[in-house]
């Protein structure tokens, strides 16, 4: 007999919920009202050909990066879905340089929403997979409204992370902390389905790395042997295969499916890379360690840094925890002899 037996993701936050002795419905309340904001954004971003949504709006944003126009319909999507449930004391957006308030007509919860609405979106006029990545906080202030106190928390102290790729499918995967599931979305019936249960980024068999080599020359030495030993190999792994497609929820993606590493180091035009600790490199640092892998600036534990401002950038060496390793440590020689 077929077994037709399926999980929505409503339902599996409400059982993820169950196992978290100090979870409360506001929690649930809030991944649903994620879910279905990236159910809006993945209905115009399949439309993006049909409708007038391509292009830039003539501005650009906090980054200095051209603003599209997806960019500023997934920030008010994701603004409008969240501003009004009374379960957020204040949000972070790519696309916003300050704190975003929750207006004072609504009540204030006790979470923290950072985001980027719409990554790789400079992307979506050749039809490449782009992406959403969120990141929820526990309000940790007095402050009714939020504070720059509860926005800038290490994240290990992340509640849950995940992220919606929008490609070939949807597909939204995330974490509370037990384990890390990815639901694809069903048009025909508007719901995310449980397809891949518990994933687990594998490890020794991986022969992929993902990293942008037009910069190589402007890497330090360690970054440079770094690579050049994943394309030489060992007798364990052999020689390894370049896939870099140049939007991170899809780098980060195929990653997490396929294994392997995907870096964005510092070079010398940007010492301290590109990715932003809070609503990038973090939310997916805590996905990756709940995946059995690993995340580092290249010296740290991503989720150990402690952030000093809202946009705060951080190179990222992710993926199968093997390689992570062996990429810190090519630093740590770099550090301690100089070359």
């Amino acid at each position: 007999m077929t077994d037709t037996h399926i999980v929505t993701i409503d339902r599996h936050i409400i059982d993820e919920e169950r196992k978290h002795a100090d979870a409360s419905g506001a929690f649930s309340n809030v991944l649903t009202d994620i879910a279905l904001a990236a159910k809006v954004i993945s209905r115009q971003v399949n439309m993006a050909g049909l409708v007038d949504i391509l292009g830039r709006v003539g501005h650009r944003n906090v980054q200095g990066e051209p603003v599209q126009k997806l960019d500023v319909f997934a920030q008010d999507v994701i603004y409008r879905a969240m501003d009004h449930t009374g379960h957020l004391c204040c949000m972070v957006s790519e696309e916003v340089e300050d704190i975003i308030p929750i207006p004072e007509k609504f009540p204030a919860g006790d979470y923290v929403l950072l985001f980027d609405p719409l990554d790789g979106s400079s992307n979506i006029d050749v039809n490449v997979s782009i992406g959403t990545i969120f990141s929820l906080q526990r309000k940790v202030s007095a402050a009714e409204r939020g504070s720059l106190e509860d926005c800038l928390q290490p994240g290990a102290r992340q509640l849950a992370a995940g992220y919606v790729v929008y490609g070939s499918s949807t597909m939204l995967v995330y974490t509370t902390g037990q384990g890390v599931h990815g639901f694809t979305l069903d048009p025909s019936i508007g719901e995310f389905i449980l397809s891949h249960e518990n994933i687990r980024i594998p490890e020794a068999s991986t022969r992929y790395y993902s990293v942008n080599e037009a910069y190589y020359s402007r890497w330090e030495p360690g970054m440079q042997r770094f690579l050049d030993e994943l394309k030489v190999g060992d007798e364990t792994r052999g020689s390894m295969s370049s896939r870099y497609i140049g939007s991170l929820v899809a780098d980060f993606h195929r990653t997490l499916l396929r294994g392997g590493i995907f870096m964005y180091p510092g070079d010398e035009a940007t010492p301290d890379g590109k990715l932003r600790l809070l609503y990038e490199s973090s939310p997916l640092a805590f996905i990756a360690e709940q995946a059995g892998g690993a995340a580092t600036d290249g010296r740290r534990r991503i989720l150990d840094i402690e952030p000093d401002g809202l946009h705060q950038r951080t190179p990222l060496f992710i993926g199968s925890s093997d390689l992570v390793a062996r990429a810190q440590h090519h630093h740590e020689v770099l550090e301690e002899t100089g070359s």
